[in-house]
């Protein structure tokens, strides 16, 4: 009785939320039916490619509790974790490599296979390894699993070999594509996988959970939760010190231009601005997340602008301060914010400088009708 216990703490009973996928995966391995392609699709950081890892391990273990789950200690299920841990090992250390020739040298694919962005893209090598090894039997497993994370990413040349391997299904392999919004896939890639959908989990059982994991204070927990907006991941790695710095600049920048388009100060405090600006694009590489952050606030101030709801606040914490920014930005204030946004995104996909793009932003902002009208012609 112990072992099955111990057991059964390795299997699906661990995984949190999204009950229906687990339910709808369980219903596959007990009929024996695992389809030869698969779309795990949701929002990120509530387990979809966890699930898929999962899934392999099942369709492979020499126990499998009730024909439903699988052990983590048989000799199939150890060598399934072997495997990923070499995976994601080789994924690592490609990434380092710099010439891009070099990247994809000697890939060499696995019974169960995690297949990730090397780049910003999954490449047509890893692709094309994919096809070459999907239609050849299992080494040490019983069938081959491919476990292709952030499909969306794929090269836009490798989109027509995958097509192909979908079309003509190997019977020894299963293809598990994971990604955040299917609607990005091509439809051909679509339609030939069977969708296993995943929502944002419950915000109890994100309470729940980081309630019994204790790492956050008790004062910070709301924060997290709200904050995490349905994902386990963002639950788990909450660290409110680096939440607090990241998000510090966000707060300069949002207070020096709300209170210059209501017009407190006779002339906007440009060092103020431009200064948040250089705060907010000093890491590069951060940019992304910098703007995610950008994003969680807007939302927050289209939530008080729009419906007035401050149960949906994410920043519960800076409720006092959001309800003053709402209030004198006003819904043209905050679209502006957004639009700016959105174009600071494509061009950091174009590499063009981030902190001048959030200063022209602020400067167009504050010359519209309703904010101050005076201000340099350039940054300084």
């Amino acid at each position: 009785m112990t072992t099955v216990l111990s057991a059964k703490l390795m299997g699906f009973d661990t995984f949190v939320g999204n009950a229906q996928a687990v339910q709808a995966v369980r219903g596959m391995l007990a009929g024996g039916r695992v389809p030869g392609a698969l779309l795990f699709t949701g929002p990120d950081g509530v387990g979809k490619k966890t699930l898929a890892l999962m899934l392999a391990r099942a369709v492979n273990c020499e126990r499998p509790l009730g024909g439903v789950d699988y052990c983590g200690n048989c000799a199939r299920c150890r060598k399934a974790e072997e495997m990923l841990a070499a995976t994601r090992e080789d994924l690592d250390r490609r990434r380092e490599i710099k010439d891009a020739q070099h990247r994809v040298e000697g890939l060499v694919y696995f019974d169960l296979q995690l297949i990730e962005p090397i780049t910003r893209f999954i490449l047509i090598e890893q692709i094309r390894q994919l096809r070459v090894v999907a239609y050849t039997r299992p080494f040490e497993l019983l069938r081959r699993v491919f476990v292709i994370d952030q499909a969306q990413t794929i090269h836009w040349q490798a989109i027509d070999l995958l097509l192909k391997v979908l079309e003509e299904p190997p019977e020894t392999t299963t293809l598990i594509l994971v990604c955040s919004n299917a609607f990005e896939l091509r439809p051909t890639i679509r339609s030939r996988c069977q969708r296993v959908p995943f929502r944002p989990v419950d915000e109890m059982v994100i309470r729940d959970l980081i309630k019994s994991d204790g790492r956050i204070p008790k004062a910070h927990r709301e924060l997290a939760v709200r904050v995490a907006r349905g994902s386990v991941a963002t639950a788990r790695s909450f660290d409110v010190r680096e939440f607090e710095l990241r998000r510090r600049p966000w707060i300069d920048f949002l207070e020096s231009f709300a209170r210059n388009r209501r017009a407190e100060l006779l002339t906007p405090n440009w060092e103020r601005l431009f200064a948040a600006s250089k705060a907010l694009t000093e890491q590069r590489d951060q940019f992304e997340d910098t703007l995610r952050m950008g994003y969680l606030l807007l939302q927050d101030l289209e939530h008080l602008v729009e419906e007035g709801n401050e149960s949906a606040v994410a920043n519960i914490d800076l409720l006092p301060h959001l309800r003053a920014w709402a209030q004198h930005l006003g819904l043209r204030g905050v679209a502006g914010l957004k639009e700016g946004l959105d174009q600071a995104s494509r061009l950091q996909v174009r590499n063009v400088n981030q902190r001048l793009g959030l200063e022209t932003l602020a400067i167009d902002l504050l010359e519209q009708p309703g904010g101050p009208q005076s201000g340099p012609a350039t940054p300084a």
